[in-house]
């Protein structure tokens, strides 16, 4: 099976890291105004994803610019409900205009984790997912409770792994305050690319191996050297996949 590979962009990057991001990625999560974006952003990455063969999907993010939508106390059923109609919908309207199509879903930061935490939170996003956007695919944690509940509701699905996060044993990222949180050099994103391709295992940071059915990795924007690294990523993932064809 191919592997995807997705990168969250419309975060306030520069131009050029976006662009060149694109050239090397399979799908984009384009913030679409919670955390960061605006109309301008998106429909920059839009076009850049139509120009470079890139699926195009929604990026939405708690209200909460100062700390990047990665804080912030809990929402309610109704307000992630919401949120997603305000955030999506703009982004839609953008992909619309543009003669272009939504392919999915992928919620950021607190929200992404508050989702796989709280079982009425995952079936409220897949409910306001199933009821509005029911062609979209949902990108989410691999093995977790989202993707589960999403394909309970006969929604499609993606298991994520993190390229460039470290992994506990339990299957959950090392939070980013802790050392060794993002991994930036190119040998340990080749090393974790080499174990998803060939096993699909993942090694933590006790170097223990885990299994995860990865289907879409990511590379986050703000990760130093992130093109570089998307670059590495794709022509591995392509080697391997030829080597295993």
């Amino acid at each position: 099976m191919q592997l995807d590979l997705n990168s969250d962009l419309g975060e306030g990057e520069p131009r050029a890291r976006t662009e060149a991001l694109m050239r090397s990625i399979t799908s984009a999560n384009i913030a679409c105004g919670g955390h960061a974006g605006n109309t301008a952003s998106m429909l920059r990455c839009v076009r850049l994803a139509r120009q470079y063969g890139v699926r195009i999907g929604a990026h939405p993010g708690l209200w909460d610019r100062k700390a990047f939508g990665r804080s912030g106390g809990p929402l309610t059923p109704a307000e992630l409900e919401l949120l997603l109609l305000h955030q999506i919908s703009a982004l839609e309207k953008i992909i619309r205009a543009e003669g272009a199509k939504l392919h999915h879903i992928k919620l950021h930061g607190s929200l992404y984790h508050q989702t796989e935490r709280a079982p009425e939170l995952a079936r409220a996003y897949v409910r306001t997912v199933k009821r509005y956007w029911p062609n979209a695919g949902i990108y989410a944690l691999a093995g977790g409770l989202v993707v589960r509940t999403a394909r309970a509701n006969r929604l499609r699905a993606f298991d994520e792994v993190f390229l460039d996060r470290a992994y506990r044993d339990d299957g959950s990222l090392l939070p980013r305050n802790e050392p060794g949180a993002l991994l930036t050099s190119p040998s340990q994103i080749q090393q974790r690319l080499r174990l998803l391709s060939t096993a699909r295992q993942i090694e933590t940071v006790s170097g223990k191996l885990i299994r995860v059915p990865a289907q879409t990795l990511c590379i986050h924007s703000d990760t130093p050297g992130s093109p570089r690294l998307a670059q590495l990523a794709r022509r591995a993932l392509n080697t391997f996949q030829r080597v295993q064809s």
